[in-house]
């Protein structure tokens, strides 16, 4: 692998997101690495563990948002040379409607070997729920008991 840092790796997932190379993405992880949404919500998942299970959550992912530009983005180092928070903001169109959105989120990310180990995702479910046209049955499964 040509670029191993945190920040490194982070642009070259953005770059791939943009080109819409969603397998390349996931290759970026390593095989037991982890994904985190702590802020998920309705059917999203919480967790992703491992590459496999990273690769199928974003497969259909260009099928649903055509994200264009990173309108910001701003890597902040930690006290750990393996870890970066990243703050940025993605702009696009929501394919289901041909609308507009832009979303923000914080990321922390840790690297090992090169790859993504660790890539907690702090993004807004309702943001991303009312771009992709689909706030109100988020909104409704909130509402739902699981069994």
């Amino acid at each position: 692998m040509v670029s191993s840092t945190p920040e490194e790796i982070f642009r070259r997932m953005i770059g791939l997101m943009l080109a819409k190379d969603m397998n390349a993405v996931a290759d970026l992880w390593a095989t037991d690495g982890i994904a985190e949404f702590p802020f998920a919500a309705g059917g999203s998942p919480r967790v992703l563990r491992g590459r496999e299970e990273v690769r199928a959550y974003l497969a259909p992912y260009p099928e649903l948002m055509d994200m264009r530009e990173v309108a910001a983005l701003a890597v902040r180092p930690t006290d750990r040379t393996d870890t970066v928070v990243v703050e940025w903001t993605a702009t696009g169109r929501t394919v289901a409607t041909s609308r507009p959105y832009r979303l923000d989120y914080i990321v922390v990310l840790t690297v090992r070997d090169g790859l993504i180990a660790l890539y907690r995702d702090y993004w807004s479910p309702l943001s991303a729920a009312a771009a992709a046209g689909g706030l109100a049955g988020l909104i409704d499964s909130l509402g739902r008991k699981d069994t």
